[in-house]
């Protein structure tokens, strides 16, 4: 069990509101939700009578039962739904023996497993969505301030051509809402009815009018009319897209890390008294939050691989396979939570210091506008010819260790070619943008559409 309360580890790697969602607690409720929604609908079309589902979901309540006791039976039992079951009926029989006769009817322990986790699916992923909506918001403010804040574009770590920060912020931002988006439509998990072998048999004439009901009352989203008890596709969809964001969360740490070095110094995480220190070395202000952050990217792989390594499952109910999900989905959503909890806190309160940025596109002494020089003067010249010129004078930039501007400017080859205004303006990293500004307006529109489905609070 993993408390809401922090422990030695703190919030590092899960956060207290997400873990109160996988807490014991609230996996009891989950499975006890389903046995009250089935009774309900059981009674509705005459399995069972009113007053039996009644006195059943009046004991469906998590705080009648002790986890302890329940996990020390399921040891023994091979999950926790059978002595749950029993205990449930054990209390239902004390208010009337008649009514515990029909405690569970119908279903199987799959059913109560996965209904209950699809309740807690459903409560993480609206946290994640909420926290994804203020992760969204925070890059496209991004986006927008530094749309025009010229810094180096790096390939392969090395210095490459000019780009703006804002396009950076705005390529970490598009994936954000691609998540966003398809987790609200294909990422949650519905619950499920099937009883012993998925076809309800117990149930007799009336088993789909009883699906269809329970399908209405026990509120998840996604509610399928049919058993998946060993078709676990959308389930995996479900860990590949969570492993997905936590993934690109990771590329966004990594470049806000690699960006905060000391010699570097372009971005730096919020500040805050007590973060990032080293026992070790006073001096040190380490990137805490891209750290953890990291961290869970680099974790999150081998739980999806887990899952998807659980699809093949024998026949009608798996042995293992199934078993496997139970805690490797519930530690996927927690560090999915904590994870994003921490990227929020890192963009939102994100220090940019585009003086640095400026200094490092100027630590080639021009080079890295060697390109566009080259493609302006393949104009007259002919690209191989330019493309020969700007070689040799980047040859001699770095041998003499002058800027390139000051090196073209004395060879009579290109600067017939180019007047010192135009010189000038090629040199400008601010206006060497492309289509930039393009595709920075393309993602920003993109989010526009999708804040209209964000919740107000995130």
């Amino acid at each position: 069990m993993i408390s809401a309360a922090p422990g030695l580890f703190g919030e590092l790697f899960v956060d207290s509101e997400m873990a109160a969602v996988f807490d014991d607690r609230a996996t009891l409720q989950g499975m006890l939700d389903f046995e009250a929604a089935l009774a309900r609908a059981e009674a509705e079309v005459g399995v069972i009578s009113l007053q039996a589902a009644t006195v059943i979901a009046t004991q469906c309540d998590a705080a009648f039962y002790n986890p302890a006791e329940i996990g020390q039976a399921a040891t023994l039992a091979g999950n926790p739904a059978i002595p749950l079951v029993k205990a449930l009926i054990a209390r239902v029989a004390a208010q009337d023996p008649e009514a515990a006769k029909w405690v569970h009817f119908g279903a199987t322990s799959q059913d109560v497993i996965d209904s209950g986790a699809a309740q807690q699916y459903k409560s993480a992923q609206e946290l994640l969505l909420k926290r994804s909506a203020r992760l969204a918001h925070a890059l496209a403010r991004l986006a927008r301030a530094h749309r025009h804040t010229p810094m180096i574009g790096r390939t392969f770590l090395q210095q490459a051509v000019p780009i703006s920060f804002g396009i950076k912020a705005a390529q970490w931002l598009n994936p954000i809402l691609t998540y966003h988006d398809q987790f609200m439509i294909y990422g949650t998990v519905p619950h499920q009815l099937g009883g012993a072998a998925g076809t309800l048999a117990s149930l007799g004439d009336r088993a789909e009018a009883v699906l269809e009901i329970f399908a209405r009352t026990m509120p998840s989203i996604g509610a399928v009319l049919y058993p998946s008890h060993t078709a676990r596709y959308r389930l995996v969809m479900s860990a590949a897209q969570l492993g997905a964001l936590v993934g690109h969360l990771g590329k966004i740490a990594q470049d806000v890390a690699l960006m905060a070095q000391t010699e570097i110094a372009e971005l730096a995480e919020p500040e805050a008294p007590g973060k990032g220190g080293s026992s070790a070395m006073p001096h040190k202000r380490n990137p805490v939050l891209c750290t953890l952050i990291l961290s869970a990217a680099k974790r999150a792989p081998g739980l999806v691989s887990t899952m998807l390594a659980c699809m093949p499952q024998e026949h009608e109910r798996a042995m293992g396979g199934w078993h496997a999900e139970w805690r490797t989905m519930a530690e996927l959503f927690r560090l999915s939570g904590a994870a994003l909890n921490q990227a929020v806190t890192l963009i939102e309160g994100l220090q940019v210091f585009p003086e640095s940025m400026r200094r490092n596109l100027d630590l080639t002494n021009g080079l890295v506008m060697a390109e566009r020089v080259s493609l302006a003067l393949a104009e007259t010249l002919g690209r191989s010819a330019a493309h020969h010129a700007l070689e040799d004078a980047s040859r001699r930039c770095v041998a003499s260790g002058r800027h390139l501007r000051e090196v073209i400017g004395e060879d009579p080859a290109i600067s017939n070619k180019l007047t010192p205004a135009e010189l000038d303006a090629l040199f400008d990293p601010a206006t060497y943008r492309g289509a930039s500004d393009s595709i920075i307006d393309r993602i920003l529109a993109l989010y526009e559409e999708e804040r209209e489905h964000m919740s107000p609070h995130g």
